[in-house]
């Protein structure tokens, strides 16, 4: 498996996603992104970021993680959306550190009670990241924005960061769902990689693994982008099978015929 590794001279897999937060690669569109949100939640707003299936919603996540100061800020990750009101909210309570009780209210009111302490102690400002949003179940996102209403409704004590797939946005904007929508200050949308992006997010991740030089050649690349179609995770698994192939053709350098080959594979496989 690590053949391809010893062939290109490789320290380590460039396309992993063991990355820490601090070597995370982001195209300069991206990091504006993350600095627009670093510039919300610093001013104590919730958020909407949309995108397409992988383009690297999870990775200005981590990138926010990261810039953000762990003494001012308290983040709370949750992924499995997919949870009814009450266990999502168990949920949120054992990531708090508070105590979940086995009512839906009581549960609720656990989460928001913890919030306004952390508030009154002047502690950090908690921040809520809501990945895969767009699996929230109804009657969660019905609930959701009680959460963010405090004192009447006068102080942001709580930051919500709401991730999904682009459809996501359309479901804020039906009626039942406007109390939610206009609690969110600002919405995001991340665009998928451009051909300069993934010519240089390449360049990055094997300089990363000790290899300075073009693997791809130019044409190679530009089929690569094509095929993606702009998200990270493809392209991460793409250049890898291309280095795999590379490897027992014995070729150093990886040209259109072998990304080609490569993805008339994934092709083939995605369709069967």
């Amino acid at each position: 498996m690590t053949a391809h590794l010893d062939f290109f001279a490789l320290s380590i897999e460039p396309f992993s996603k063991e990355v820490e937060d601090k070597d995370l690669w982001l195209p300069p569109s991206k990091k504006n992104l993350v600095d627009e949100l670093v510039d919300a939640i610093e001013a104590r707003e919730s958020v909407v970021l949309t995108g397409e299936p992988g383009v690297g919603k999870t990775c200005v996540l981590r990138a926010l993680r990261h810039a953000l100061p762990p003494d001012r800020f308290r983040l709370t990750y949750s992924h499995n959306a997919t949870l009814g009101r009450r266990d999502f909210y168990r949920q949120l309570c054992l990531a708090l550190g508070a105590t979940a009780s086995a009512t839906a209210a009581a549960v609720f009111h656990a989460v928001a009670q913890h919030v306004e302490d952390m508030a009154r102690e002047r502690r950090a400002h908690p921040v809520f990241l809501l990945d895969e949003a767009h699996l929230l179940h109804q009657d969660t996102l019905d609930h959701l924005h009680i959460l963010l209403n405090y004192e009447w409704d006068s102080k942001a004590l709580l930051s919500l960061v709401l991730v999904g797939l682009s459809d996501f946005d359309d479901r804020l904007r039906v009626r039942r769902n406007r109390s939610l929508a206009s609690r969110l200050h600002r919405r995001f949308v991340l665009d998928p990689l451009t051909p300069d992006d993934t010519t240089d997010y390449l360049r990055t991740r094997f300089a990363r693994a000790g290899c300075t030089r073009d693997v791809f050649a130019a044409d190679a690349v530009t089929i690569l982008h094509e095929a993606a179609g702009g998200a990270l995770r493809d392209l991460d698994r793409l250049a890898t099978s291309c280095l795999r192939v590379a490897t027992r053709k014995k070729r150093k350098t990886i040209e259109r015929d072998i990304v080609s080959r490569v993805v008339k594979s994934a092709t083939t496989s995605e369709g069967a």
